[in-house]
């Protein structure tokens, strides 16, 4: 009799086992998402539509096709750079010119193999710069995407780049909204330009409560040049947390001061930012890794800082002198961790 009761107490045993470890979490699969401002990679021909007369062969800056290509293939070698070797998932680009560059972009020779495929919207912004996306097709769907124009009513004749908007499903699994943005510059001081900033911030506030409204569980993530820091009135208080508005959480808050992703005067700021949903952190299924957004400082991205102590991003130019570097800005990304139950 107590052999049966030993015998009966071992296979409930092992039954709670079996059931509690097909109950618990695995983690399945990792998907980086990244933001680089390639500062501006135009191609080397004159659109009649745009002010790019600089970047041409006789233009200021004597832009021929073999910095064209040295400026693409650098920017190759940063995306690769982001992932470690293993390129991210998707990579949001500001200071694009058209689909073409970004076409050639996903055509060079370092990351052709990986077939990238190119998201765009042509935007009204009168320098010809435009937002636009790479993913790889086979972890990425496109199940929606379009472009969120910036306008002012009281000032039609306002143009700036657009809002990539895109809805993905990742993994034919996770459904997640995404919006890449390169909101108005600095140009004429912060204090004056920064109406600009609170209309672009209003626009991709306006998507967001109209996502949550419809799926207040949505997953949501904001990536992009803000030409602002997390503490400005645009992001913190037209963005982030608007009165009587579910709140966002914004990553760069809790990065190191002294750090960032563009350097001024010898001073890291963090313009370019990584903002979320709250349940991108609470999740059990999908969730960002360690919650943190991460500044891809890689070393070869930097250069000593002549006048300045420390390290600056390696530009294409200083000033209008050839440079032969990257970009003024560092890349920015997060992990998304995809677990399962087994």
């Amino acid at each position: 009799m107590n052999n049966f009761k030993t015998t009966i107490s071992i296979l409930l045993i092992g039954l709670i086992s079996v059931q509690f470890c097909w109950a618990q979490p695995h983690e399945s699969k990792q998907t980086r998402i990244a933001f680089y401002n390639v500062e501006n990679l135009f191609d080397t021909t004159d659109d009649p539509e745009k002010n790019d007369d600089e970047y041409s062969p006789d233009g200021q800056r004597y832009w021929t096709d073999y910095r064209y290509w040295q400026k693409s293939n650098r920017m190759a070698k940063a995306i690769l750079s982001i992932g470690e070797w293993q390129p991210p998932a998707m990579v949001g680009l500001a200071e694009v010119e058209n689909r073409k560059v970004v076409e050639d972009l996903a055509n060079t020779e370092v990351l052709r193999k990986f077939k990238y495929k190119v998201l765009h919207f042509e935007s009204p912004d009168r320098r010809g710069i435009d937002v636009a996306m790479l993913y790889r097709e086979e972890i990425v769907t496109i199940l929606y995407a379009k472009n969120l124009p910036v306008k002012q009513a009281s000032n039609p004749d306002f143009a700036t780049r657009d809002i990539l908007y895109a809805k993905v499903l990742l993994h034919q699994k996770d459904t997640v909204h995404l919006m890449y943005c390169h909101w108005p510059s600095r140009y004429g001081g912060q204090a004056q330009s920064e109406p600009n900033r609170i209309r672009a911030a209003e626009v991709v506030r306006h998507n967001v409560d109209s996502i949550q409204d419809f799926n207040p569980n949505a997953f949501i993530i904001i990536q992009g040049d803000l030409n602002d820091e997390w503490n400005n009135t645009s992001v913190k208080d037209y963005l982030v947390a608007p009165e009587g508005k579910e709140k966002l959480v914004n990553l760069m808050e809790e990065l190191p001061e002294l750090e960032g992703s563009h350097r001024y005067r010898g001073v890291w700021s963090y313009l370019d930012q990584i903002i979320v949903s709250q349940n991108l952190l609470e999740n059990a299924g999908l969730h960002i890794k360690n919650g943190v957004a991460v500044v891809c400082r890689q070393p070869v991205l930097l250069e000593a800082d002549e006048k300045y102590p420390g390290q600056k991003p390696f530009r294409t130019y200083i000033g209008m002198k050839y440079h032969g570097g990257f970009s003024d800005h560092l890349p920015i990304y997060i992990d998304l961790v995809h677990y399962t139950t087994k």
